[in-house]
């Protein structure tokens, strides 16, 4: 009598093994740390801050109240444009005294005094020579104060910004070189625009400690 023998069936392997094997990554990934996060975050900060700083340094140094003032007389003194030899002198004088008061007015500061109030100085050779005729720092403090070549080189710079904002100033043109070529008028284009970004970029280079008049102070 034959014998049947019952067809053995392998045990079917567990569904969820197989599907934890193929939801594993190939190659593990590393969560981004907190560490990390924050050294991007600080790089982003620095490097705002560094931008405003040098935008604080530009305002600070720029004749930018010198040139206002240049804007709002210059067509006044050259008579829109239309001079004769009395307007052409006043707007030469009126553009000595600007560039004048460019190189003066690099040599100001402002510091606190022991009460905490804000002192409007000019810097001298020794120190400083305070404005309002008030009693000067101590000497150790106001030897700090005493100029440097990097003062002369900023009341270089100041003065040559300022030329090269008169220069493109229509009036001005029209008062001092109405008829020109077409050479002499590209070069005074283009050197007034180079002479500001030179001076722009030396400003932002090599920055100066020092506040001027208006500017504010810092608190320490």
């Amino acid at each position: 009598m034959a014998t049947n023998v019952a067809d053995v069936e392998s045990p079917p392997q567990p569904q969820t093994v197989i599907d934890d094997e193929q939801k594993q990554p190939l190659i593990d990934r590393a969560p981004p740390t907190a560490a990390t996060d924050s050294k991007e975050a600080s790089g982003g900060e620095t490097a705002v801050g560094l931008a405003l700083k040098c935008t604080a340094d530009l305002a600070k140094h720029l004749p930018t109240g010198t040139v206002l003032a240049f804007q709002i007389l210059s067509p006044v003194f050259t008579n829109q444009g239309q001079c004769d030899n009395a307007n052409r002198a006043m707007a030469a004088c009126l553009v000595a005294l600007c560039g004048l008061s460019c190189f003066l007015l690099s040599f100001t500061d402002s510091f606190r005094d022991s009460a905490g109030k804000v002192r409007h100085a000019v810097a001298t050779f020794r120190g400083l020579w305070v404005i309002d005729g008030t009693p000067p720092p101590p000497p150790d403090v106001a030897a700090t104060y005493r100029l440097k070549f990097i003062d002369f080189l900023h009341a270089f710079m100041s003065v040559l910004v300022f030329t090269a904002v008169a220069l493109l100033d229509a009036n001005i043109e029209s008062c001092f070189y109405p008829v020109l070529s077409y050479d002499t008028k590209q070069v005074l284009t283009v050197v007034p625009v180079a002479a500001g970004l030179v001076g722009g970029g030396l400003f932002a280079t090599f920055p100066s400690t020092r506040h001027g008049i208006g500017f504010p102070l810092s608190a320490s």
